[in-house]
């Protein structure tokens, strides 16, 4: 059986630090193992900031990409450890859902 996994997408254009962290923290603590987060920020200081939580949590930054206007953070939700200390990268939905 093959699990799957949701993409949600949080869009924090326009908040200042620290919001765009604090929220991307709250947001990761409500998702499941292996489903990504899609951030969407406005303040620059959200490029350190984010993956710096990032590495405090365990969660993997696996792309950002900026644009003339934001930042954009795809973030998985940390996935067990299996087997001799890999990694699962499980597929995920490409649909993104609003977060409740």
């Amino acid at each position: 059986m093959t699990a799957t996994y949701r993409s949600i997408a949080l869009d924090l254009s326009g908040l200042k630090c620290p919001l765009p962290v604090l929220r991307t923290r709250k947001a990761l603590r409500r998702l499941n193992p292996g489903d990504v987060l899609i951030v969407t920020c406005t303040d620059p200081l959200a490029g350190i900031d984010i993956p710096h939580l990032l590495r405090e949590t365990g969660d993997a930054l696996v792309r950002q990409t900026a644009s003339e206007h934001a930042l954009i953070f795809e973030i998985r939700k940390n996935v067990s450890m299996t087997g001799a200390g890999t990694e699962t990268a499980p597929p995920f939905k490409s649909e993104c859902e609003p977060l409740p």
